[in-house]
Order: C-alpha cells, then sequence, then structure tokens
C-alpha cells in the first residue's frame, strides 16, 4: 500500500521509536513522515489543524483488549477509516546504560503494554509499575535519566533510538501479541485520493457506530440483520455514552465481502435502532494466527 504525497504526513500518538510510529512505517514503508503526538486526543486535533492529513491509532490489541479512549475518540470526530494493519508487539525491558536486572526498582510504561506484561511482575513483585503516556517516552526517560533503578517497557525500536540497554528481551505475557492500527482520514473521498491499493485489492470490512433504542431486545433486534443478510460479525464493543447513564453506543467490525448482503443489513439495521455511522470500509489485514505468526517471525 502506498500513500499519495498529498497525505505523506500521518500523526500518531506517542514519541519517536513507538509502536505506533513503527506501524505506519510497515504500511507505508520508510518515506513516511511521521508526526509524534503526546496524547490520543492531540493525535485526533492534529488532523483538524492541518498539522497532519492522516492518523494511525492502535484500536485494539489481542492480550490487553481495546483501546478505549479511540473508540471515545471515533465518534467525536468525523474521520473515516481508510485501512488497517497488525503489528506483532514485542515488550522488552530497558534500561539506561550499565544498569543490570537487579538494580530495578520501578517499571514505566504504557498502561496497555504494562498490562501486557503481568508475569514479569509477578516475577518481580517487589518492582513498582509507574504509568506513563507512551512506550518509547518511557524509554527515552529512562534512558535519559541515568538512573539505574529505573527500567522501561518498550519495543527494540525505542532501546536503539535512545542508546537503551535490552536487560530481558520479550516480556509480554504471550508470544501472540499483536496490536491492529486504523489508518484515519477526513473522509471517504479522502481515502479514494490518499491510498494507492495494490490491484484486486477489495474494501472487505465495515466498521459502524450504531446507537440502540432504549427498549427490551434492542441489541437482538440490531444484530439479527446481520444473521439474515449472511453478514459476519467480526467484533463488537460497547462505549457509555455521556450523559446518558447505563445506555450505550455500539461499535460493530462486519465482514463486508457481500455489497448486496451488507447493504440489506444496514437498510433494517437504521430501522432497528435510533442511528447508524458507518466509520470505515476498507481492506481487511491478515488476521489468522499463522499469518501473524510468519509475520512475526520476518520481524524479528
Amino acid at each position: 500500500m502506498r500513500l499519495n504525497p498529498k497525505y505523506a504526513r500521518v500523526a500518531f500518538q506517542g514519541e519517536a521509536g513507538a509502536f505506533s510510529e513503527e506501524a505506519a512505517i510497515r504500511l507505508f514503508g520508510e518515506s513516511a513522515v511521521t508526526l509524534p503526538c503526546p496524547t490520543f486526543d492531540a493525535t485526533f486535533g492534529a488532523l483538524a489543524a492541518g498539522a497532519a492529513q492522516a492518523l494511525l491509532v492502535p484500536i485494539e490489541n489481542s492480550l490487553a483488549g481495546s483501546v478505549l479512549r479511540v473508540f471515545d475518540l471515533l465518534l467525536e470526530h468525523k474521520l473515516w477509516i481508510a485501512a488497517e494493519t497488525v503489528l506483532p508487539i514485542e515488550h522488552h525491558l530497558i534500561g539506561c546504560a550499565d544498569a543490570r536486572l537487579a538494580d530495578i526498582r520501578s517499571v514505566e510504561s504504557h498502561p496497555m503494554a504494562l498490562a501486557q506484561c503481568e508475569r514479569l511482575f509477578t516475577e518481580h513483585p517487589e518492582w513498582k509499575r509507574v504509568a506513563a503516556e507512551d512506550t518509547a517516552g518511557s524509554a527515552r526517560s529512562v534512558v535519559s535519566s541515568g538512573d539505574r533503578a529505573r527500567a522501561a517497557i518498550a519495543g527494540r525500536r525505542a532501546a536503539e533510538r535512545y542508546g537503551g540497554v535490552i536487560l530481558a528481551a520479550d516480556v509480554q505475557d504471550n508470544t501472540r501479541n499483536f496490536t491492529r492500527f486504523v489508518l484515519l482520514l477526513a473522509g471517504p473521498e479522502s481515502a479514494v485520493e490518499a491510498l494507492e491499493l495494490p490491484a484486486g485489492t477489495a474494501a472487505d470490512k465495515m466498521t459502524l457506530a450504531i446507537r440502540l433504542a432504549h427498549r427490551p431486545g434492542a441489541l437482538l433486534a440490531a444484530l439479527k440483520p446481520f444473521a439474515r443478510h449472511g453478514v459476519n460479525l467480526l467484533k463488537i464493543e460497547s462505549r457509555p455514552i455521556l450523559g446518558c447513564p447505563w445506555e450505550y453506543q455500539f461499535f460493530v467490525d462486519v465482514a463486508a465481502e457481500s455489497t448486496q448482503g451488507r447493504e440489506r443489513a444496514l437498510d433494517e439495521l437504521r430501522a432497528a435502532t435510533q442511528e447508524v455511522r458507518v466509520l470505515g470500509l476498507y481492506p481487511a489485514a491478515a488476521v489468522s494466527v499463522s499469518s501473524l505468526e510468519d509475520l512475526q517471525g520476518r520481524v524479528r
């Protein structure tokens, strides 16, 4: 997949060396121009401010689950999911120069990364967990501090960029650790102009935001059209609606190979719910275990 030069500046959450930057480079190659942003809110704001023409954000991890803030921001911003990519995540324990494993007293990283390394903390209950804005930033902070009692959990790219020492490699709980990232653009028209897809690539996945009617059976009524028209439901996520206690917005990923079945299901879905918003129609990334493990082997 190639990105039109007009859309070459891609914003991501984190500092240089973050997994999100690595995902952008994997998707578009080393020619991608990446823009680090301190928070997810700042990342989403970068497009509206004209600082970037595209965003790449993580949406779910195979071990720690969904990135909830991203789902909330998808509702706040009228952006379009134009592509997705899956990145193997290999976490390493990183210290400053001359640090040793016996020196460590605290470990910092993004909360999602900390959650993916529970076994490490079980083996070292004396270590204090410290939440940080992102993995690469925690590595930079640890290395620059020169404090041998501090360590960070981040990727090899961050360790190499900031001169950190890998004290323990592959500390994630499970080797089958993958994060799915989505590319966000201003709208479907931008997607047509921005992306140069390989010949034969089809948009075969759709993401929807659904607001249900507040009545018994509303969720069942919303899901029935997918089954009735042979549309495979891939993922469902719920988020509370601000100002409406105990009411929820649902995010749904569906396989969209059949245009006719998809459109019929959407028509029935709109009739059965308060609101349906299409967040994106895009080519699905390879997600089979065998293909992901092959990708992980090639990354190493």
